[in-house]
This record gives C-alpha cells, sequence and structure tokens, in this order.
C-alpha cells in the first residue's frame, strides 16, 4: 500500500500576475509559462510520479471548483476540498491532514503551492523521495524544502538553519521577508535558504503539532472527524470553518515547534510571483527579452517581458525593461521597475474601468 499523499494549495488569486489573473480566473489555472499545461497542472504531473492521483487533494476556493474539475479530471470529487471562507494556511492544512489519517493513519503528506515551476523535475523527484524516506524514518518531524538562494532576494522569507553535514538541517529560525542588505547579510552567511511554502511530514506530526500550538484550532477541527469523507462534510465546514482562526502554517506551528528540520534544495524552482520573477527564469531571445506565446518582430530593444495570447505579432522598437501584458480587453505596458506596484496599478484601472477588467 502507498502510503504517501499529496496536498496541493490552490485558493489564491495571485494579484500580482494582474492582467493575465482575475479573481474569476486565478493564475495556477493559467498557462503562465507558454507550455501547454496550467501551473495547476504541471504540480499535479509533478507530484503524480510519487503519490497515487486518487491520494492528491486540492484545496481551492468554492469559487474555484469547477476550474479544478475542468483542468485535473482524473481528480476524484471527493478530493477536491472547497473552503468556505478564506483563513490563509494553516486551517486548510489541518483539514486536509486529519481527513488524510482517517483514511491511512500511518500516512506521509506533502503540501505544496499550486504556482510554484520547477525546472529540473528529476532532481526535484530525488529531493521528494529524500525527504519522504527522511519522515518515515523520523516520524516526529516537521520538514520544509529550503531553496538555495542565488541572489538577496527580498520577496521571500528566509530559513537559517544550523550547520551540519548532513543532508537535512535543523531549523533555527526562520525570517521574515527583509530588506536588500539583511538579504544580502543572509546569503553571504551561507545557511540560509529561502522559504519555498512546501512541507513534508506525517499526519501524526503535523496532527500532534497543531494540538499543542494551536489546541483551539485543533479542537474545531477534530470536532468534524466523523463527518470527513462523507456526506455531512460539507454541512459541517459551512458551519465551521469561517471559525477558524486566520494564520499561516509558518505561524502556527512551524516556527513553535522543536521538531522542524529542512532539505536544502537547488531544482530551478521558480514561485512564479511577479512578472519580474517570471522574467528571470524563462528562457530569454538573443536580446534578452523574455517572450510567453507572442509572435515578436523587436529593434534595439532589450530586457522586455512580454506575454500575449497566442501567436499575437507584437512589434517593438527601443524598448528596454518593460512588462507587455495583452490579455482579453486590457493591455498593461510599465517598466520592469514598476513590477512590485501591480496591485496599486490594478486597484486605479479598476476604480477607473470597474469590475470589467477585475
Amino acid at each position: 500500500m502507498n502510503n504517501k499523499f499529496a496536498v496541493i494549495m490552490a485558493g489564491g488569486v495571485g494579484s500580482r500576475f494582474w492582467p493575465v489573473s482575475k479573481q474569476s480566473f486565478p493564475k495556477q489555472f493559467h498557462d503562465m509559462l507558454g507550455l501547454g499545461s496550467s501551473l495547476l497542472q504541471i504540480t499535479f504531473d509533478r507530484l503524480k510520479k510519487q503519490v497515487p492521483a486518487d491520494q492528491i487533494l486540492i484545496l481551492t476556493n468554492t469559487d474555484y471548483i469547477h476550474l479544478v474539475k475542468e483542468q485535473l479530471p482524473e481528480v476524484m470529487i471527493e478530493n477536491i476540498v472547497a473552503e468556505p471562507a478564506m483563513r490563509n494556511t494553516a486551517p486548510c492544512i489541518l483539514l486536509a491532514a486529519l481527513k488524510i489519517q482517517k483514511r491511512i493513519p500511518s500516512a506521509i503528506m506533502i503540501v505544496a503551492p499550486s504556482d510554484t515551476f520547477v525546472e529540473n523535475d528529476d532532481q526535484f523527484q530525488q529531493d521528494l523521495t529524500t525527504a519522504f524516506q527522511y519522515c518515515e524514518q523520523h516520524p516526529e518531524s516537521l520538514m520544509t524544502m529550503g531553496v538555495e538562494p542565488d541572489s538577496p532576494n527580498t520577496g521571500f522569507g528566509y530559513i537559517e538553519y544550523i550547520a551540519s553535514d548532513s543532508t537535512v538541517k535543523k531549523v533555527n529560525q526562520f525570517r521574515e521577508k527583509p530588506d536588500f542588505e539583511t538579504a544580502k547579510k543572509y546569503v553571504d552567511a551561507g545557511n540560509f535558504l529561502w522559504n519555498s511554502g512546501t512541507f513534508i511530514w506525517s499526519v501524526d506530526a503535523v496532527v500532534s503539532a497543531f494540538a499543542k500550538a494551536e489546541p483551539e484550532l485543533y479542537k474545531l477541527f477534530i470536532n468534524g472527524v466523523k463527518f470527513y469523507n462523507e456526506p455531512g462534510e460539507k454541512i459541517f465546514l459551512a458551519e465551521n470553518y469561517p471559525k477558524a482562526k486566520n494564520i499561516s502554517i509558518d505561524y502556527a506551528i512551524m516556527e513553535r515547534s522543536t521538531h522542524v528540520y529542512v532539505l536544502p534544495v537547488d531544482f530551478g524552482w521558480n514561485d512564479v510571483g511577479t512578472w519580474g520573477s517570471l522574467y528571470e527564469r524563462l528562457d530569454k531571445d538573443q536580446q534578452e527579452n523574455a517572450v510567453v506565446n507572442a509572435d515578436l518582430s523587436s529593434e534595439t530593444s532589450s530586457g522586455n517581458m512580454i506575454r500575449t495570447a497566442k501567436g499575437k505579432k507584437v512589434i517593438i522598437k527601443d524598448l528596454n525593461d518593460y512588462i507587455i501584458v495583452d490579455e482579453d480587453d486590457v493591455l498593461m505596458i510599465i517598466p520592469k521597475t514598476a513590477d512590485q506596484d501591480i496591485k496599486d496599478i490594478r486597484n486605479e484601472a479598476m476604480n477607473k474601468y470597474g469590475n470589467l477588467i477585475g
């Protein structure tokens, strides 16, 4: 019997990828990379190489159930879990762990975001095997994958670990997103990793950690065990999920447990969090332009991030370091330096044009 489970978190809006990512159709359901599959589909295909398809759960917003069904038809309907309210990552992960524990008490599970991209899948599979084996051998462990940083990036949280010769490191502490100078010190120190938001643990370990660190949240969800994976689950969650504390998994248990470990990884991880981060990871043409879907004709133009509908002809001249996105009835052209201002740009546009472009 395969006791491996996966939980894919697919409920976010991804507003930093506007105008492609919208409330009604978030980025995880888009083919952001021009590969012919959405980020969600790519994540699912990556995980099912080690986890049976019928043991992969998708946690999402009620509004996106139809998108999950459409894009992942092989996922059983009972494995699509709709969150009745937005309550951050801790409540949905606890719910998933309890549902899995009820099915297979000895289960080991990976929790992964739906919107990250991995360049080297073979290396990812090797690292996932290492993580699963470690958690099998050390059942009390709470493990996360930490990405070897290649720059002092200020857009990620960091994990500080205790240096050792072992493959898996003991976590010293989690660090919030730093300013540039602090990030540079982290990278220079050599024992800091980017927090990938990917976790591996036994269901017993994570449920026990919640019981100890968040007893009220644990009590709220443990009261529904008899309903999980049964017809009464939806009603129980509708009544009780909105009562859950709004808290991330890092704050809830990872920063408060004494059994937290990290596996340093280097498989070309990209959180696909902003247009700028997408540009950094995509292949470039001879002028260092990153192009998704478009048919580009450029003259003395470099460093641009361009995404359009498939085959759309784009002609630019003397344009450098811009983000050009054409999606439905919205054309956005902004300097790459404005990448962090996308939410404000979106809000200003919606104030002018309303939800028609939301």
